[in-house]
């Protein structure tokens, strides 16, 4: 039987359009070749992977009560129903594609500030997510939320439910304060689920391996970190083994919110008992499918065997 999981964190709206034409100019219009509107945010991309993977799981977030919400929440309409809705305009994100890949994103702050300890209390059932692992989301866009974090980890604990934390970026940027916040909620954590320049800017060191080894001393016993590191693949380190896993080769499509599927791929792993090993692939795996298809996918298509017959 597969551990429960959960999420709690910021689902919003992503308008997606690109590329960036290298003419464009203040007052002036221009055309672009492709654009997409879709559920976003760390809770939207990494439940978008867990339903695709048959993955059980709980989700607390919220929305504003204008059209993208009622939106948003008609696209999880199995989870949505105890979301709050809150007073002003749902958040959302306009993505900027340019020709080498990158991204720029406008984000506004809209209804994921407004996320409280209390709404989260409301939204999932914590005894019957005893046992199992709440994996925590944007943190540094939900103000509300993350000053009660010292709450949240304590009701966690009450329900032996384990944290895991992808921190995402700061805004401001990693200041002495904004690393100060996050090594606190780094010391309650038993899945860290950062990328790789995350973890350099966190800790301060040149080299990734060192920054895992300085996460998992201050982390509690037995816990895991993993560094996601694009198309290297991910690292991981629990206790003193450090293991990595490389990525396929793929061609990228789209690789927006390829962390968050990487953890959705990583957490279901480990909710079905798989070794750490399987889980950093299936992370691995789940990512580098998503990342290479349009429509996204999740799921590998099985091998096909090939017939001896006839040689």
């Amino acid at each position: 039987m597969s551990r429960p999981l959960a999420i709690i964190g910021n689902v919003n709206v992503d308008i997606i359009v690109g590329d960036y034409p290298p003419t464009l100019h203040p007052g002036t219009e221009s055309m672009v070749a492709h654009g997409d509107v879709r559920p976003a945010g760390c809770v939207g991309n990494t439940a978008l992977a867990w339903t695709a993977l048959g993955t059980p799981f709980q989700v607390a977030a919220n929305t504003g009560n204008d059209m993208f919400g009622d939106w948003l929440r008609s696209i999880f309409r199995t989870h949505s129903g105890a979301w709050p809705r809150e007073s002003c305009a749902t958040t959302f994100s306009v993505g900027i594609a340019h020709p080498d890949s990158e991204r720029t994103f406008l984000t506004t702050h809209g209804h994921i500030e407004k996320l409280s300890l209390d709404e989260v209390r409301r939204a999932l059932d914590f005894e019957a997510l005893s046992g199992g692992i709440a994996l925590l989301v944007g943190g540094f866009l939900m103000d509300r939320l993350s000053a009660d974090y010292p709450g949240l980890f304590d009701l966690l604990e009450q329900h032996r439910i384990e944290v895991a934390l992808d921190t995402g970026w700061p805004i401001t940027g990693w200041t002495p304060a904004i690393r100060a916040q996050c090594l606190g909620w780094v010391a309650h954590t038993h899945h860290l689920l950062m990328n790789e320049v995350e973890l350099l800017s966190l800790f301060e060191v040149p080299e990734v391996e060192d920054a895992m080894m300085a996460a998992v001393r201050m982390m509690p016993k037995g816990a895991h970190v993993i560094a996601k590191r694009g198309p290297l693949g991910a690292s991981g380190l629990r206790g003193g083994s450090m293991i990595h896993v490389p990525a396929p080769v793929v061609k990228a499509v789209d690789t927006i919110g390829a962390g968050d599927v990487f953890n959705a791929g990583y957490l279901a792993a480990i909710a079905r008992g798989e070794s750490f090993d399987a889980a950093i692939a299936a992370g691995v795996a789940t990512a580098s499918r998503a990342i290479s298809t349009h429509p996204r996918e999740y799921v590998a298509p099985p091998v096909q065997k090939q017939s001896l017959r006839g040689r």
